[in-house]
């Protein structure tokens, strides 16, 4: 979508499908690494009639689980070159160098960057990209969890370089409109994740509703509320804040667990803190679970989903089950995928860092049947209807005509 941006505090309609009609494009998007996740979107969008696809990844990702096997479009990895300063890193993508330059009928027409400071090819590419008159889309955040002035000045300078910008969300999209940006040049492609494992998983257990109560008996979830975690045990996400919110809800709700699924740096000292407390079998950590078959009944049995902090596409795997999900109401503490959580619709925001605010969220989804079913149908409604990976790809490719069709001409040598 272009800069016509949707109220993201209200229910939105899905955007328009692109004109199949429209020109054929010679597209080429360049990313840091492969993560399973994108697999669906790239092979939608190769799907689009006038999309000629290639995607070229790099390895050795900072991005979790970057082993996909990119199936269904034609892609290609190329190393990066890695230079270590300090406790940061430097990156030079040969690809991004290349494709500035266009390449006749064999070349891309459109180029989809990575908008990620840490490449210092990227620069060299777009002024280079800009010479030869190739239009580049620069796809990303837009924004810094721990920003500063000079981290978002560069990165404003940097996207000034660029044809189009091209965010995953409308709040921040909204934000550099507002600060003069071009709402022609801005597009938004809504994160999404593909539903389809998870719906299929989902109406497999509840098709056999013995198997799922045998579950539930067997984990002793059948009388118990459940707050369920299901992602990387990262510091950023400040699990502690659960903890410490389980440890409050204890004589109110004795029975109620904590059921923390994955893994990471975070893990053992979690596991200190839930001995601390006492919380003893109320939280049980299962370590990591990328099944979605095993994954589906523990979400099933779930009262709620609790992110605390930083949350990202775990909020859309969670809609998809129709959980109700409880996070901080710092909306720039989290990734851009926050936006699809809506106070009070289908999930509830606690005051950023407040331990009793938390507990005081997960006592109310516990005790008000009635708001936890309409937040669960609002929450599947989220991912089916609006945060869908057809919109997304409706979002990237509205991005792309608008380059095709606009492009600079060539600089004449």
């Amino acid at each position: 979508m272009t800069g016509d941006l949707i109220d993201s505090s209200a229910p939105a309609e899905p955007p328009p499908t692109v004109q199949a009609e429209a020109m054929p494009v010679r597209l080429t998007v360049q990313q840091p690494g492969l993560p399973r996740y994108r697999v669906p979107v790239f092979r939608e969008l190769a799907r689009r009639p006038g999309i000629d696809l290639r995607v070229i990844y790099g390895q050795g990702s900072s991005i979790p689980n970057t082993d996909a096997e990119p199936t269904g479009f034609h892609s290609r990895m190329i190393p990066r070159r890695v230079w270590p300063i300090g406790q940061r890193e430097l990156w030079w993508s040969r690809p991004q160098w290349e494709l500035a330059a266009g390449g006749g009928a064999a070349g891309a027409q459109v180029v989809i960057y990575s908008w990620n400071l840490h490449y210092a090819s990227l620069v060299p590419a777009l002024l280079r990209a800009r010479y030869h008159g190739v239009p580049t889309i620069l796809w990303g955040h837009g924004y810094s969890k721990r920003d500063h002035p000079l981290r978002r000045w560069s990165r404003e300078q940097v996207g000034r370089l660029a044809s189009v910008l091209l965010f995953y969300n409308h709040r921040i999209a909204r934000r550099y409109i507002d600060n003069g940006w071009d709402p022609k040049r801005v597009f938004v492609a809504l994160n999404a994740l593909d539903q389809a494992p998870i719906q299929d998983a989902r109406a497999a257990w509840l098709a056999q509703p013995d198997r799922l109560r045998a579950f539930r008996q067997s984990n002793g979830l059948h009388e118990a509320p459940v707050t369920l975690f299901v992602s990387r045990l990262d510091p950023d996400n400040r699990l502690e804040l659960l903890l410490h919110a389980a440890a409050r809800l204890r004589k109110s709700h004795p029975r109620h667990q904590v059921v923390i699924i994955g893994k990471g740096p975070a893990d053992a000292s979690l596991r200190r803190l839930a001995a601390d407390l006492g919380l003893g079998e109320r939280v049980r950590f299962l370590g990591a679970i990328y099944d979605e078959m095993k994954l589906a009944p523990w979400f099933l049995s779930a009262t709620c989903f609790c992110y605390p902090a930083n949350i990202g596409l775990s909020i859309l795997h969670a809609f998809g089950y129709g959980l109700p999900v409880v996070a901080g109401d710092d909306l720039d503490g989290h990734n851009p995928e926050i936006e699809a959580l809506e106070d009070q619709v289908n999930g509830l925001l606690f005051r950023d860092g407040d331990i009793a605010a938390l507990a005081d969220a997960l006592q109310r989804l516990i005790e008000d049947t009635p708001l936890r079913h309409r937040l669960s149908l609002a929450a599947r409604q989220t991912v089916l209807q609006r945060f869908t990976l057809q919109n997304m790809v409706d979002g990237m490719e509205s991005a792309v005509r608008w380059c095709a069709m606009n492009a600079a001409p060539a600089r004449q040598s």
